[in-house]
């Protein structure tokens, strides 16, 4: 498998937008809520943290099988960046898989942001050379499940650090 490059994806009111280590200041305001961590964990990013993070994140994986496909969300009619998605695209023993999560900064939750966003980022991996996509979402995030469910993916009974695997295979 080639390895995948983040490109612009507009839907109904968002355009995801490759990121860019540029985005690190406005991101750290969006998601300065400690509240977006209540399962994943950890502590907000200062501005110089998220900063460095993204540095890493868009020099691309180390692994040339591995691409890393990271966007921001920005809400169109607000014109600001209101979270972000992702993918890890990796080979599999069934085709290459991405594993996919998102996250939406507080001030914008509720809207429909975050499952627009997904299922913006699925059709997309479905034009793409991946097989299926999966997300790990803990058992008590129902507006995570919520998610996933809205992009297509249904929970099936693997579980990995506590989490439920979700589940698409990509029609052909």
């Amino acid at each position: 498998m080639s390895t995948l490059a983040a490109q612009d994806i507009g839907t109904g009111r968002l355009d995801l937008l490759p990121l860019r280590v540029e985005h690190a200041e406005e991101m750290a305001a969006v998601l300065s809520d400690p509240a977006l961590h209540t399962f994943i964990g950890g502590t907000p990013d200062t501005p110089q943290t998220l900063r460095r993070r993204y540095q890493r994140i868009t020099a691309g994986s180390p692994d040339p099988a591995v691409s890393w496909l990271n966007w921001v969300i920005r809400l169109r009619d607000e014109s600001c960046l209101t979270g972000t998605v992702q993918a890890t695209v990796g080979p599999s023993g069934h085709g290459a898989v991405a594993e996919v999560a998102w996250v939406v900064g507080a001030p914008w939750q509720g809207r429909g942001i975050a499952a627009e966003a997904a299922r913006g980022l699925v059709d997309w991996l479905g034009r793409q050379p991946v097989q299926a996509v999966v997300a790990h979402i803990h058992p008590e995030h129902r507006a995570s499940a919520a998610v996933a469910a809205a992009a297509g993916l249904t929970p099936t009974d693997a579980w990995h650090d506590g989490e439920r695997r979700w589940h698409l295979s990509v029609e052909r």
